[in-house]
């Protein structure tokens, strides 16, 4: 699990070609992720019902915790390796409590903060003339490193292709042509939606 940059929250429609999750699932998860923090402050277990086989897959996801529209933390796999759900309430959790780049919420700053999920599809090798801005998120990997960018980081910086794949490399600690060395290139779509989608 990873901290990742700030993730604008108007872009749900660039970032997956269409909405794999329901209406009813897009509801569900972040009021599932939004209860695991209170409960978490609140000293409480948390332990949700039966939830659907849908929502049981493993599925990677990334959660984004925002406070007064700043980023307040960011965490999540890129790997489908817990079900839907647990990684959901797993990076909720992380990115509220433990992205070491902010200080833990506190109870006070919990009806206030503003939850963004990112429901991952799975990786799959990309060329790199077939990656699309606003729509690919990318993973490059060299030996033992690996970074990750969400399809919403290059278009919220404005970013061109490759500037795209030259900051995923930065991101892995690898040299910004690496893409075009011995890096392998994997791509992935994204689904986003959170408080800012609930009516």
């Amino acid at each position: 699990m990873s901290p990742q940059p700030e993730i604008p929250t108007d872009l749900s429609s660039r970032s997956a070609q269409q909405n794999e999750l329901s209406a009813e699932e897009r509801t569900l998860l972040p009021k599932l992720a939004r209860e695991a923090l209170a409960s978490r402050l609140h000293g409480q277990r948390f332990s949700p019902g039966p939830l659907s086989a849908h929502l049981s897959a493993p599925r990677g996801a990334f959660t984004t915790v925002y406070l007064e529209g700043e980023l307040r933390g960011c965490v999540g796999y890129a790997l489908a390796v817990s079900p839907l759900y647990l990684t959901v309430i797993e990076t909720a959790r992380s990115a509220a409590f433990e992205d070491p780049r902010f200080p833990p919420i506190t109870l006070a700053e919990l009806q206030e903060l503003e939850l963004s999920l990112s429901v991952l599809s799975r990786l799959y090798a990309i060329l790199p003339e077939e990656v699309e801005v606003g729509r690919h998120g990318l993973l490059i990997t060299c030996g033992p490193q690996r970074g990750l960018l969400l399809p919403q980081v290059p278009v919220e910086h404005g970013w061109d292709r490759v500037t795209f794949l030259e900051q995923t490399c930065r991101k892995a600690g690898l040299p910004l042509n690496a893409w075009q060395a011995a890096a392998s290139i994997e791509a992935f779509t994204a689904e986003v939606f959170g408080d800012h989608d609930l009516v």
